[in-house]
């Protein structure tokens, strides 16, 4: 016990002495934060509309109204020709563009159906959908209404037969910051602690200090210890500043318990810092360090822990594939305390898998280590 307090001890006074790596493992996630948080968003509103109105009637401007009144759509240009329906469309002044017809309200009060036309911008597909729904459901309101007052003024009253009485749940407002925020939590711990504890022990291989490690009687387990648990301490802060930065400064609603939170995320940064190290008995230089701990922590966090692409749309392969990073399994942890309130019951299985990865990388780390000695 002694030797490992010793090594503690040691540890944190490099981490100290050196404020590079401290604005690295603190500051810099929390910028990160900052701007993750406000630049990616899921959410699509003042969507730029162009209006190509041939019919120019008080039918064709109610349909164009109920566009505006929506809440989704800025009327951005009154367009005069097709040409203009081009120039928008390559430009990228507009995303979608409605094409009124000339018969349009000839067709309404000929009891025909009226046709209109819609153009999008397809470039971003997922953007376009929306939009193409969003749209949809305003066009379908104009109807019922029409039909509304149709029957309304033949003096019948006729009731949908079946009505949908929608309820969000977890995420009633349907925000995507209360989505994307706790998702960030599991990749900004993926990104700097392996990284730095990677760095701590590269950088000793290069001044060569290293070498009095392997001659002195130090276990490996105890060395490896004596690593993890500053870096630890410093991820786990890094995660108390995010969580409180999340909750206080974007006010992401909190429906589960603080203490379980906190007890899973310390078990996660200890499998992240078991990465870190991990990735330092392959390496020789810092250089090949921070790539390879950008490449088999940081990149793998954002495209397969579910933080912003559902793992159920992938293909079957790749959702198998997503269970090799422990990413995946904190961010339904965090996810699920946060938006669900869920508790240990539904939880216990990522649980038990974070102290499995971490377990596994420890004793290969060790291993690793008592092979170099030997």
């Amino acid at each position: 016990m002694k030797i490992l307090l010793a090594l503690i001890k040691k540890e944190s006074k490099e981490i100290l002495r050196d404020p590079v790596t401290l604005a690295t493992g603190i500051i810099l996630p929390l910028v990160l934060l900052f701007i993750f948080g406000y630049a990616i968003s899921l959410d699509i509103e003042h969507i730029s509309m162009a209006v190509y109105d041939q019919d120019r009637s008080q039918e064709s401007s109610k349909l164009i109204e109920t566009f505006t009144a929506s809440g989704y759509f800025d009327l951005k240009y009154h367009l005069v020709s097709f040409e203009g329906v081009d120039n928008v469309l390559d430009r990228g002044n507009a995303s979608i563009v409605v094409i009124i017809p000339p018969d349009f309200s000839m067709d309404l009060h000929s009891e025909r159906n009226a046709k209109i036309q819609m153009l999008l911008d397809g470039t971003f597909s997922t953007k376009a959908l929306i939009i193409s729904n969003y749209a949809t459901a305003v066009v379908n309101e104009y109807s019922l209404e029409l039909i509304d007052r149709y029957l309304t003024g033949k003096g019948l009253v006729v009731e949908a037969p079946v009505r949908i009485v929608p309820r969000v749940w977890y995420n009633p407002p349907l925000s995507s910051v209360n989505y994307i925020v706790p998702g960030l939590f599991a990749v900004l711990l993926m990104a700097f602690p392996p990284m730095l504890t990677a760095l701590s022990i590269v950088r000793e291989k290069e001044r060569g200090t290293i070498e009095q490690i392997y001659v002195s009687p130090i276990k490996p387990s105890l060395f490896i210890l004596g690593k993890i648990i500053p870096y630890g301490a410093i991820a786990f802060g890094e995660m108390l500043l995010i969580l409180a930065s999340g909750t206080l400064w974007f006010r992401i609603p909190f429906e589960g318990s603080i203490t379980l939170l906190i007890v899973m995320s310390l078990i996660y940064v200890l499998t992240t810092v078991s990465i870190g190290l991990f990735v330092s008995t392959i390496t020789r230089t810092q250089l090949a360090a921070v790539l390879l701990s950008l490449i088999i922590a940081l990149m793998p966090s954002f495209l397969f822990s579910g933080f912003l692409f559902p793992i159920t749309s992938m293909p079957y392969i790749l959702q198998l594939y997503t269970y090799v990073f422990p990413a995946r399994y904190f961010n339904d942890i965090s996810r699920d305390i946060f938006l669900k309130g869920v508790g240990i019951e539904y939880l216990w299985g990522n649980m038990l898998s974070l102290i499995i990865y971490t377990l596994v990388l420890f004793v290969i780390t060790s291993l690793r280590f008592k092979k170099k000695i030997a």
